[in-house]
């Protein structure tokens, strides 16, 4: 999960380095650094905490050169410290590494046999003892960091810089991405587009098990049997990489404002009139005999989102999981399964992992995705975009909804191709779903009562949340960013089973927020709401008009949203639960953007 950079430029890199490494700290913050190569003399600067640390103490101690690797850390083995920090430095070697070596120990053991010993506590300085002992031996800094990866298990993305080498760098990866950037008489290696965009508008993807050759006259690429192979040049849009927060406080605030105008574009990427189109290979769901899901954190509530939109539209049978639990059950994957894979920046490690399980066992993969270039899209039969944009804070929030949208699309799709829904049904539901925008904008301008309610909430320490039906996945979500951001213990139950045990946990000091639109399934939520509430319990309603009018009273707060037809409801119902997480993290004075412990991309198991 942590970000890397390098470049081989024209200018004084140390600069363009720390800028890059911005782009990048959404994927850690505990610690970052960088390397130069200066006449020949390899020299790096590193600092606990975030980049900012860096940046001063590189106004104290500047570092000179035109060539360099930067990295920004989410830690994994050892501490956040400088002595922890990347890139790591053996001998004539510095690197940086995103990702963990599973076999360092025994790699450790055998480098100390011949008298190479860490100075770290981490997995990564491995990579770099490795190297200087190679180069040591008499190899070349190229066969060095050949023989070093060909060594190392795990998951891993690499950049390799040597002293006395001003026109060389060496890139690898495994399960962890990484991109080659090419510019005019200068080259360029980042995590992702977003950190390259605004030095080069050229991107080249490494694939699994490459490697590369990197100068400033371009790149030589090698796969993991080391032959050379050509890897595709891909033009990157420069408006789709901006980051600015546009005159908001936080990045968190600008994406929930941000939603009614991203679901129009996804909307408008979808739909022709009344038909659903899909970018690429089709899917025809009268062949299809069951969906599995796969995914992790907010894009897992998603799918369980979507199990209740494909069961009930199109009587498609779902099963979800969670990637980190999925491939290590062994689940038997039967003819006539579609495997859906979920994940924003589509590089989530587990995720990747269980997609690959899926390969070869089901009849089709099909991915859900924001990064369209990302291992996730590229290993897909048919990867769809949410096209939410870039999402710069750690809690995912228009990307959740535009990924809800995308996947309430391919369950009418399947409704209309299985028909189980009548074509007017189809027409009415596109027409409430094409206004829904216009919906969220309405839902925004309530954000003042939600705000009051989230700084009574923020005093807390323990939340509950409620919901039945669709609601329960927005709920078990509505709790995930309240912990995330605001650090307040929050869980989530499906409504039905509040007598199974969590009812113990009221009192009054316990806010128990219910999500209940005014649905089908009403009465039945308003009744276990009415439990919380003869025990003492202070219960924030989020709910309609209708709702409110029928069981606002004597309920301690209440948030009133537009009607929607309940088929919606899980898009709108997010803006509360991601508002009330947002102003209950302000007022407790939390880094909403960058929360502790927290990456935004977890490309790691």
């Amino acid at each position: 999960m942590c970000g890397i950079v390098g470049v081989l430029g024209t200018h004084e890199v140390a600069p363009i380095l720390v800028e890059a490494l911005k782009r990048l700290e959404y994927r850690g913050y505990d610690s970052a650094g960088i390397a130069t190569v200066n006449n020949g003399h390899l020299d790096r600067r590193r600092a606990v905490g975030k980049l900012v640390n860096l940046s001063d103490r590189l106004v104290h101690e500047p570092l000179a050169g035109k060539s360099g690797i930067g990295h920004t850390r989410w830690a994994t083995h050892g501490a956040p410290s400088e002595k922890n920090a990347h890139p790591h430095r053996t001998g004539s070697v510095a690197m940086v590494h995103n990702g963990i070596i599973e076999n360092f120990r025994e790699l450790r053991a055998e480098l100390a046999a011949k008298g190479v010993v860490p100075e770290t506590e981490t997995d990564s300085e491995t990579v770099a003892m490795l190297a200087s002992y190679y180069l040591d031996s008499g190899k070349s800094p190229a066969e060095a960091a050949r023989e070093t990866v060909a060594r190392l298990e795990g998951a891993f993305a690499l950049a390799f810089l040597f002293d006395g080498e001003e026109d060389l760098m060496i890139a690898a990866r495994k399960g962890s991405p990484l991109a080659i950037g090419h510019g005019d008489g200068e080259m360029f290696v980042g995590s992702d587009a977003i950190a390259l965009a605004p030095l080069t508008d050229t991107i080249t993807y490494l694939e699994e098990g490459d490697w590369a050759v990197i100068t400033r006259q371009g790149a030589e690429i090698f796969d993991m049997q080391n032959r050379r192979v050509n890897r595709e040049a891909k033009a990157i849009r420069m408006d789709a990489t901006r980051i600015d927060k546009a005159g908001y406080k936080h990045f968190m605030a600008k994406e929930i404002a941000e939603q009614p105008t991203v679901l129009a574009d996804a909307l408008g990427a979808y739909l022709d009139g009344n038909k659903i189109t899909l970018p690429g290979a089709d899917l025809d769901f009268t062949k299809i005999d069951r969906l599995t899901m796969v995914a992790c954190g907010t894009a897992f509530y998603a799918c369980l989102t979507a199990k209740y939109w494909f069961e009930r539209l199109a009587h498609l049978p779902v099963e979800v999981d969670i990637a980190s639990e999925f491939r290590y059950r062994e689940p038997p994957v039967l003819p006539g399964t579609v495997a859906l894979f979920v994940s924003q920046s589509g590089e989530t490690a587990d995720t990747l992992a269980a997609l690959r399980y899926c390969q070869e066992k089901a009849d089709k993969i099909v991915s859900v995705v924001n990064v369209e270039t990302s291992s996730i899209a590229r290993e897909s039969d048919l990867a769809l975009p949410i096209h939410a944009g870039i999402e710069v804070g750690v809690a995912s929030t228009k990307a959740f909804t535009c990924q809800l949208n995308v996947l309430l699309l391919l369950a009418i799709k399947a409704a209309k191709e299985r028909g189980t829904m009548a074509d007017s049904d189809i027409a009415g539901l596109l027409d409430q779903l094409r206004a829904l925008p216009g919906v969220f904008n309405a839902a925004l301008d309530r954000d003042t009562t939600i705000e009051t309610a989230a700084q009574k909430i923020s005093e807390a320490r323990d939340v509950l949340f409620l919901g039945r039906g669709m609601m329960y996945p927005l709920a078990l979500e509505g709790a995930l960013k309240l912990k995330e951001i605001s650090y307040i213990h929050a869980e989530a139950y499906a409504s039905g089973e509040l007598k199974h045990g969590p009812i113990a946990l009221i009192d009054k000091t316990v806010p128990v927020i219910v999500m209940a639109p005014h649905d089908s399934l009403f009465d039945k939520t308003v009744s276990n709401m009415q439990e919380v509430m003869a025990r003492g319990g202070k219960v924030c309603l989020i709910t309609d008009a209708a709702g409110a009018a029928e069981a606002g009273e004597g309920v301690w707060q209440v948030i009133t949203l537009p009607a929607v037809d309940e088929r919606l409801a899980p898009l709108l119902y997010a803006l509360p639960a991601q508002l009330l997480a947002y102003h209950a993290a302000v007022a407790k004075g939390t880094d909403v953007d960058q929360p502790r412990n927290l990456a935004k991309s977890v490309t790691v198991e």
